[in-house]
């Protein structure tokens, strides 16, 4: 298994790593089902015991003859990926390396459009490290919602899609907690993710940088 895939699924380090293969925002496209990758033997033999309900032998395995009993021997799961899927990603898999490469360089750019942008910085800018490029946020400077929403709305006009990752967690319902955690609510009030995915040209990336510092500068 190639390093850089464990370290992409895992976020950069460990010996095992996990990603949901979803919509095209993401490396591969597939739908919601989950890939796990690890480089230790035995952690991939204990994975495959939970996969499917802790059996030593899969329906498979017992289908084709290589198997006629099993045993159960953990408390396990049942996911299974089918085989439709599976194929894709195994496609998919082969194209990843090249997209993070690809990645890496649309992410080069806008640091380079981005240098020296009064009001915008770019989290994490001088880390040298391997990352996967999932998504490209900036954070406004000294900013408000309201001003982060206006400047979403006027790119949006110029024709480049923005979204917003993530929404503060302890402000959903289901987590709502009675504090407050002013550096996480200012990182999500004042972030937006611009354009990421490995075909974006570099004019592309200037022409959202344009119009990024434009209204960055209008709307102060």
């Amino acid at each position: 298994m190639d390093n850089r895939l464990v370290m992409y699924l895992h976020g950069g380090s460990g010996n095992h790593g996990c990603g949901a293969i979803v919509n095209s925002t993401c490396h591969m496209i597939e739908e919601i089902p989950k890939l796990l990758v690890t480089n230790s033997e035995e952690l991939y033999e204990r994975f495959k015991l939970l996969r499917s309900h802790g059996m030593t032998a899969t329906s498979y395995e017992r289908a084709s003859g290589h198997a006629t009993q099993y045993d159960v021997v953990s408390i396990g799961f049942n996911y299974r990926m089918d085989d439709i899927r599976a194929s894709l990603a195994c496609v998919q898999l082969g194209k990843l390396p090249d997209d993070l490469e690809k990645r890496a360089r649309v992410r080069a750019w806008y640091e380079e459009a981005l240098k020296g942008a009064s009001g915008v910085e770019v989290p994490f800018s001088d880390y040298k490290e391997f990352v996967s490029n999932y998504i490209f946020p900036i954070v406004l400077k000294n900013s408000s919602r309201a001003r982060r929403d206006a400047i979403r709305a006027g790119l949006s006009e110029a024709g480049v899609q923005t979204s917003v990752h993530y929404p503060a967690v302890h402000r959903f319902s289901a987590y709502q907690i009675q504090r407050r955690l002013p550096v996480t609510e200012y990182v999500a009030d004042h972030e937006i993710t611009l354009p990421m995915y490995g075909n974006l040209r570099e004019d592309d990336v200037q022409y959202i940088c344009s119009h990024l510092k434009r209204l960055v500068a209008a709307e102060g």
